[in-house]
């Protein structure tokens, strides 16, 4: 006979004992699995239905302030009286597919959250677009809240980028990117942003988002430099570039 001891099955009960504990195992990572997609859902698409919302209607109200006299950077009111809260314009770019895009103040998550754009005011204070010299550099979420600026790897070189006021179209034409970049690099929203190959003072728009897509690693830079401006006519007549 061997000596040899073979190992024994364990009992019926015991085997009824694992088969309901790895039942319940099973159960539990299909309930966290279950809560993970919905949060993953709430974080990627509920978020952007509420921002979408919360920015159409301050949009709303931004365009019947402009209804009313005494308001907007040509009128006897100075510019800086429209740097409130409320908003100061709306963003326009085609290639992004993403409809016009209120901006405010700030970069912070409180204002970017809104499903809206925010221009920096800290650590460089953006310039404005009607300023005579500087860089208007603006930040959106690439995902979540609105993802307004889901789409900037869509624009290149050439294409259009229109910044709407209440009585001027500003229209500038995208002349670099930086595909990638250090979320610490502030230099690519100086006055003459150095790495998009300008040197001298000009008139330029700098759009900034987190990338590679659902992180926030790194930055993607688009720059672009005013080539005109439009007054706004009786029918809010769009320049050529958003027909």
């Amino acid at each position: 006979m061997s000596r040899a001891r073979r190992r024994s099955a364990p009992p019926p009960a015991d085997r009824s004992v694992i088969a309901g504990a790895l039942g319940l195992l099973g159960e539990l990572l299909i309930t966290v699995g279950l809560i993970l997609g919905l949060f993953v859902a709430y974080s990627l698409w509920w978020t952007n239905v509420l921002a979408d919302r919360q920015a159409s209607a301050r949009g709303d109200q931004i365009r019947r302030q402009w209804q009313q006299p005494g308001s907007g950077p040509g009128s006897a009111a100075q510019p800086g009286a429209l740097d409130t809260q409320d908003g100061i314009g709306f963003l326009h770019v085609p290639s992004m597919n993403n409809g016009e895009v209120l901006v405010k103040p700030g970069t912070s998550p409180e204002v970017l959250n809104d499903g809206v754009a925010g221009y920096y005011t800290d650590p460089v204070k953006a310039a404005l677009p009607w300023d005579d010299k500087g860089n208007f550099a603006l930040a959106a979420h690439r995902d979540g809240h609105g993802a307004k600026f889901h789409n900037i790897d869509k624009v290149k070189k050439g294409d259009a980028v229109v910044f709407e006021t209440k009585d001027t179209w500003y229209v500038y034409k995208v002349f670099a990117e930086l595909t990638q970049t250090s979320k610490y690099n502030t230099d690519v929203i100086n006055p003459v942003p150095k790495e998009s190959g300008k040197t001298a003072p000009g008139r330029y728009i700098t759009l900034t988002t987190c990338t590679p897509v659902y992180t926030s690693k790194y930055r993607y830079i688009v720059w672009g430099e005013l080539v005109r401006t439009e007054k706004v006519d009786a029918q809010r007549t769009p320049p050529a570039e958003l027909r």
